[in-house]
């Protein structure tokens, strides 16, 4: 579907994208993870034409991004950042302008216009202003142009910033429904979001590749030959508790890390590979000290995307040309914030 091969993108000094190579199969929703000014955007950009690379390839479906544009175009759906919104327009008038854009052929527009406003729920707002809008049904109207003449890939840069966690929902819901007929490209700093939506995640640092696998794998793969923890909680006398757990098989340490009134919590540690937890309770039962909870800590998906990007921090020069360049390469971005926040205090007038 998408082959990227030793892609580099330079900005002076700067490598934004340092010798990137990925592979992208049909069917699956991928995520991109990575620190600001990590190369994420950058790396979505030029997939989608909008940017030029320094050196390397990106075949779309085939066709090479930069030496067949058009062909490689129209196998994909985008959604920047920054939705490329023309304000003054209507929802319907704006999504017919995006589709005689890509050259939808007249007799399927408008089967092809009310389906994608029915997916994205932006069919009862058809007639009203883009201005006019919140900035959820924006976003959803970002959505419908993106999957208007049905392409096989859909690219989402941080899909859900500044909505709320009830639009976030919402989004996310949609996301899934997408990928249920295209592959869907989705990068976002909300790891959670990744956690529950993708199948597939790319982990980038520093403009190159750290990590590439499912995150079931990916955690599990992070966690192989390292100390295995559990949290138990107690009741009775710590001494012989910890006697007894140390006495377990497999169990490298015991210790007490909290009390309060008379229960107390033991964080246990065990081999990596050994799971401990029934011959903890069957030691625990023998001795008559009941156990009041017990829980795995398992790394998440933060501490791995931690542990692989180490620390990191972005280069506010490289992140600012990368919204110049976003801005440049997209639609005709208007960026009114002073101009929308009035308007919504005058409230949501229709056109």
């Amino acid at each position: 579907m998408i082959e990227i091969k030793n892609l580099v993108k330079s900005y002076g000094s700067k490598k934004a994208v340092d010798n990137l190579s990925l592979t992208i199969e049909p069917g699956k929703i991928y995520g991109f993870l990575g620190p600001n000014g990590a190369g994420k955007s950058t790396t979505m950009n030029i997939m989608t034409g909008y940017l030029g690379a320094t050196s390397g390839t990106v075949l779309i479906n085939g066709h090479d991004i930069f030496a067949e544009p058009e062909e490689a175009k129209k196998c994909i759906g985008y959604l920047p950042e920054i939705p490329p919104l023309y304000l003054d327009m209507t929802v319907e008038e704006y999504l017919s302008f995006v589709a005689e854009l890509k050259k939808i052929p007249k007799k399927d527009r408008a089967r092809n216009l009310r389906e994608s406003m029915v997916m994205t729920q932006t069919f009862d707002v058809k007639d009203r202003l883009i201005r006019n809008l919140s900035k959820g049904y924006k976003q959803r109207v970002g959505f419908a142009q993106a999957i208007i003449g049905y392409p096989d890939i859909i690219i989402l840069d941080e899909p859900t910033v500044g909505l709320d966690p009830h639009q976030i929902i919402e989004i996310r819901d949609l996301i899934k429904s997408l990928g249920e007929k295209h592959t869907v490209i989705l990068s976002s700093h909300i790891l959670t979001e990744i956690s529950a939506v993708c199948d597939h995640v790319f982990i980038i640092s520093n403009g190159k590749l750290v990590a590439s696998d499912s995150t079931e794998h990916l955690l599990k793969s992070t966690q192989k030959d390292q100390a295995h923890e559990i949290d138990l909680v107690f009741k009775g006398e710590q001494e012989h508790c910890i006697e007894v757990l140390q006495n377990v098989e497999g169990v490298d340490s015991a210790e007490v890390v909290s009390e309060e009134n008379d229960e107390f919590a033991v964080r246990v540690t065990a081999t990596g590979d050994v799971d401990v937890r029934e011959a903890i309770f069957y030691a625990c039962a023998d001795a008559k000290m009941p156990i009041l909870e017990m829980h795995s800590l398992t790394k998440s998906l933060e501490d791995v995307f931690l542990e692989l990007t180490g620390n990191e921090t972005a280069d506010p020069s490289a992140e600012r040309k990368e919204l110049r360049d976003k801005i440049q390469f997209g639609f005709d971005v208007e960026i009114e914030t002073n101009r929308d926040e009035q308007d919504d205090l005058e409230g949501g007038n229709q056109s």
